[in-house]
């Protein structure tokens, strides 16, 4: 069984939207980077895989745009070639190394999380929040940001019921970021639900 694993920038306040935290650093992306390569695919909703798609797909002349940055090129590279699986009733159909999951998120992801495998990425906030009241998330990993946002949509508002959570690992950026990795308290070791 593979692990299913959520990471995502937060600040302080709770806000998940992709511009209230930090510009990117060398530092985040090379964490970001780490991130992608402990898993062997991603999963997304609609909205966290077009968003991605549009700032992370090589484009067709196969050279990087113009604005990314030399640091920056490992994460798309990472990103670009890595299996995705996307979550979606709307989309009709996907490309970019992906597979589109038109079954209920619940019995998809117990699907995909027995087949064997390094673990799944999982990315966004409305799926995130779906699987996390299924008790589906083996691992949470949240990147938070010293910003108070003040507005914005929030970490996994309106979920049914508390989960409990034990600390797994801590780090600190030089930006004052910190990375928190914890997993559901009395689950033990990540490795699949």
């Amino acid at each position: 069984m593979r692990p299913l694993r959520y990471s995502i920038n937060v600040t302080l306040d709770g806000c998940v939207h992709h511009e209230a935290g930090l510009a990117p650093d060398p530092e985040s992306m090379r964490y970001w980077t780490d991130e992608l390569e402990r898993a062997d695919a991603l999963l997304f909703g609609r909205t966290t895989y077009e968003m991605m798609q549009s700032a992370w797909r090589r484009p067709a002349t196969g050279a990087w745009p113009d604005w990314m940055r030399e640091w920056e090129i490992p994460f798309a590279e990472t990103i670009d070639r890595t299996r995705k699986y996307v979550v979606s009733s709307t989309l009709s159909a996907v490309d970019w190394n992906a597979e589109l999951v038109r079954d209920d998120p619940g019995r998809a992801v117990r699907r995909l999380t027995e087949e064997p495998g390094e673990g799944l990425l999982l990315g966004g906030v409305t799926l995130p929040l779906a699987l996390a009241d299924l008790g589906l998330i083996d691992e949470y990993v949240f990147v938070v940001q010293p910003i108070l946002a003040g507005h914005g949509p929030r970490l996994f508002d309106g979920l049914r019921e508390r989960i409990e959570l034990e600390p797994v690992d801590r780090r600190e950026f030089g930006s004052g970021v910190v990375a928190q990795r914890y997993r559901p308290a009395g689950r033990g070791e990540t490795g699949g639900t």
